[in-house]
Formats: C-alpha cells, structure tokens, sequence
C-alpha cells in the first residue's frame, strides 16, 4: 500500500483539540485526507483504559463516532481515552491497519505499529520514536493564509507585534490571578517600552477569572485579546507575530511557536516536572526559546518541522508493509 492521497486514515482522539491537532498535523504532512473519529468509552473501559483490553468490540458508548469498517488503512491516534480503538481496529481488521499512537501509550509500544514520544519522555523501543515536542499542524503555508485573514482585524496595532499564548494550571503548573496580575504588569511594560503591541489569545485551561485579569489590564492598551468567541486567531498571530511568548505548561504551544523561526520567549509558572524541565532546558539549551524576563531581542534558529520528520518515517514502514 502506497502512502498517498488514495490511503484511507483515521484520526482517533477523545474529542478534545489540541490532541487532534497532533493526529491531523501527521495525517496533513502525509497528503491524506483524514476522517476524524471522536470516541466515547463505557464503563469500565473509561475508567481502566488503557490496561482493560478484553471484549473491545463493546467499549466504545454510541454518543461517540462509530469504529465500522471499511477499515482504514492507517490509524493515527493519541490520549488514553483512544487507545482501546487502535487495539480493536487493529484485531478487527486482520492486521491490515497500520497504527500509529502519539505520546506514551502506557502499555506496550508492541501493541502498536509505531509509537511516537517527545524525547523528553523516557520511553524507548524498537517501535518507538522520539521527538523534540508534540506534533501540530503548523507549517509555513497555513501561517501565510490564516496570516492573511486575520491581518485586517490588527491592521491599527503597531509593530513589533508580540504574540502572548497563554495556556493555564495543569497537573503540573499552576496560573491563578495570583500568577496572572505580575504576568500581565509586565506585558503592559513591555508593550509601552517596545512601542508595539500585544496579540493575546488564551486557551481552554486559563479559566474566567484570569480572563477578567487580561481583559481589566489590556483594554486601554494597543492589543488584541481574543475572548473566546467566534474562531480563535490563534494561528494567525503566529502568522504575524514579530516576537512570541508562551507560558511554559503547554509543550504544544511551545513546540506550535518554535515551528515558526520567530524569537520564542517561555513565561515560567509556578511547578512543573522533571519531564517538562527537561523539554524546556533541550530548547533553551540549543537557542530556539529564552526565558522571558522584561525586553526583547532578536535572535533565529533551525525552526522545529519534526511533523515532517514522523511522516517520513511514516511512509518508509508503509513502503515496507
């Protein structure tokens, strides 16, 4: 089977966003043109994915997408709540299905037909191959056009532009208003000693009351702060940004903006990991992102594409299968 826009994919995820992005980013870089499959697991698969493996033909709940054949001829997912599907599709399908399952599976990499990890994970395996981040979708040309469509709504703000992705508290981190009151004190100085402007967006993680912080501080300043509604520029203010600083819980926002070539400033936050400090200090280390303290400068670097380094692993096993 050819790896080619003829190939059948699936992207397998639990519904939440910045999961399907690393599955259809890969699919992307493949030239395949996905289906997006939003599962649903039942008790006691919810609870005990992914080390209940028996009876899965019965795991999946009917509010999710449907796992029917025809099955496809590769499976590219990622999340705990996804990995019973791969296992079944792969069972069902006789083995035709070659999977692939982002980020630590937990189980087994041999369950899988590769397994893709950040390097700052320790898993390791024949199978398995590492990364320096999360995947994503974002490539020069999706920068250009959504670049393009967002350029009018900022056209009034002066340069430099300064991209500002704010994630939120996480296992690991911690953003309370707490966090957020000195962050955006000091976003308020860096715009007015620049002369630029600031290009806000936050994520499902930043939570209403450090929202109300942004929205108090930056509604008399030059910015834009999306609010959450209508479709998030978030991609176009990567398109046009001149500076980016994202805060340091989000490997994928970090990976997303180091894509780019653009100076990469990482927002510390309270907490963290032995695994994210591991991804931070490689970065920071090989001069792609500096810690963000009160000025800009600017600096360039080999931009991140480990996307296109997966799919070409990618279509070398197919080639072979």
């Amino acid at each position: 089977m050819e790896p080619n826009i003829q190939a059948t994919c699936w992207t397998v995820t639990d519904g939440k966003s910045g999961m399907e992005n690393q599955c259809l980013g890969l699919a992307e870089a493949l030239e395949l043109t996905p289906v997006s499959k939003r599962v649903k697991l039942r008790s006691p698969w919810r609870q005990l994915s992914p080390f209940l493996r028996l009876g899965l033909a019965a795991a999946f709940s009917p509010q999710g997408d449907q796992l029917t054949p025809p099955w496809p001829d590769l499976l590219i997912s990622t999340g705990r709540l996804s990995i019973p599907a791969p296992l079944y599709v792969k069972q069902a399908s006789g083995g035709r299905t070659f999977t692939v399952q982002l980020q630590d599976p937990v189980i087994a990499p041999s369950n899988f037909d590769l397994v893709v990890v950040p390097e700052h994970d320790e898993l390791r395996g024949p199978n398995v191959m590492t990364t320096r981040g999360g995947l994503h979708r974002v490539t020069p040309d999706m920068l250009q056009r959504a670049a393009e469509n967002f350029a009018p709504q900022i056209a009034h703000l002066p340069s430099p532009r300064i991209a500002v992705l704010i994630g939120g508290s996480s296992g690991a981190y911690r953003l309370t208003p707490k966090e957020m009151m000195p962050l955006v004190a000091k976003l308020v100085g860096l715009a007015k000693t620049s002369g630029g402007s600031l290009l806000v967006t936050p994520s499902r993680r930043t939570g209403a009351d450090n929202l109300a912080v942004l929205e108090g501080a930056l509604s008399a300043m030059p910015a834009y702060l999306w609010n959450g509604q209508g479709s998030n520029p978030y991609y176009g203010m990567l398109g046009l940004a001149d500076y980016i600083l994202v805060t340091a819980d989000s490997v994928n926002m970090v990976s997303e903006a180091c894509s780019t070539g653009k100076p990469v400033y990482v927002i510390e936050l309270p907490g963290g990991s032995a695994k994210t400090r591991r991804f931070h200090d490689s970065l920071r280390r090989d001069g792609l992102t500096r810690p963000f303290e009160d000025r800009l400068e600017s600096w360039s670097y080999k931009p991140l594409d480990e996307v296109r380094r997966v799919a070409e692993r990618v279509r070398e096993m197919l080639k072979k299968k």
